[in-house]
């Protein structure tokens, strides 16, 4: 009965989605889930049948990260990625995905030169790729070019924490947030991001309660990859939720195949005539498994049972004491 039931919650899940025309989620919605403790549950993509399968899970946004250059071009790095490549991937992912909100990811160079830089580059993503925004790493430091974007009407999104472009200066991929000094830096950057304009702040790979700290007190929404489950929403490398990354796995990044498995097993045993399937409607492979596998991950986020304790960054008692002691801690 179990599997039938689960089975029929598929089907009517992925029959709504079809027959309901997706509207994009707006920025008036995304402060409203924050108002109302809502969290958003995205994932990136960088091609079509992905950006397809986030769609029809009913993902909040996509991101076309230049984490692309690694997951699906092969780079040891996200520091090789072009402009050129990024368009191509966030092109794709846009015909995939027609209805949902798309960020386009800035790959390192193409804004930190100049302001020009940043404008013209981040226009290409809008007009030659079909971005609703994008989004760029670092604080302080490019908020002129941050300005200068969101004055010529453009959307973008912060990103702050480990940030990949600059690992070097971390020292290699090292967690944010753990001391009061790295707190406190972070705290200062989101705060001159948001009076830059930024509409949204991601950060990434900080232990819960540092990046809690930072969604509380700031008026915009702040998202986590690896920050915990006190930010205002989620988002996971989509590789990394169906396991198609083979180099590693970052300690947050849940595979969520293996909580689909049976589901998808007992759908595949329910078809009477596989081929018919597969033919008229292409429902009887991978991408009814990844669709299975997104729409857990998205459930989870919205319920928040994921992130927990287990896929989050620890922080040892006596560094949290350290850190509360700071002058952006808010009791």
């Amino acid at each position: 009965m179990k599997k039938k039931n689960e089975i029929k919650k598929f089907t009517k899940h992925l029959t709504e989605v079809i027959k309901s025309k997706r509207q994009k989620i707006s920025i008036l919605k995304l402060n409203s889930m924050k108002k109302k403790n809502e969290p958003v549950a995205w994932v990136t993509a960088y091609d079509l049948p992905f950006a397809y399968v986030a769609e029809r899970a009913g993902a909040d946004m996509i991101l076309v990260g230049d984490s692309g250059g690694m997951v699906q071009l092969g780079y040891e790095t996200t520091n090789p990625v072009t402009m050129d490549e990024m368009i191509i991937l966030a092109s794709s992912a846009r015909r995939g995905a027609p209805n949902t909100f798309l960020i386009g990811d800035m790959p390192q160079g193409s804004y930190e030169p100049s302001e020009r830089d940043a404008v013209i580059n981040a226009l290409r993503f809008i007009k030659e790729a079909g971005c609703d925004a994008v989004k760029c790493e670092g604080g302080k430091r490019v908020t002129k070019q941050i300005r200068a974007m969101v004055d010529g009407g453009i959307l973008v999104m912060g990103h702050l924490g480990l940030t990949p472009q600059s690992t070097p200066s971390f020292g290699g991929y090292r967690v944010q947030g753990k001391t009061i000094k790295s707190y406190d830096q972070t705290f200062q950057d989101a705060l001159e991001l948001q009076k830059a304009g930024v509409f949204a702040i991601l950060l990434e790979a900080m232990p819960s309660e540092s990046a809690g700290q930072i969604a509380k007190q700031l008026d915009i929404p702040v998202y986590g990859i690896g920050a915990g489950g006190m930010v205002d929403g989620q988002l996971v490398i989509n590789h990394d939720l169906m396991g198609f990354y083979q180099p590693f796995r970052p300690w947050f990044a849940k595979c969520y195949v293996p909580e689909v498995a049976q589901e998808f097993a007992d759908y595949i045993a329910s078809l009477d005539d596989h081929r018919k399937i597969g033919r008229e409607h292409r429902r009887d492979g991978l991408l009814v498994l990844a669709e299975m596998a997104v729409i857990k991950y998205i459930e989870d986020v919205k319920n928040k049972t994921f992130p927990r304790d287990d896929y989050s960054y620890p922080i040892k008692d006596e560094e949290l004491e350290r850190i509360k002691k700071s002058e952006f801690w808010l009791e």
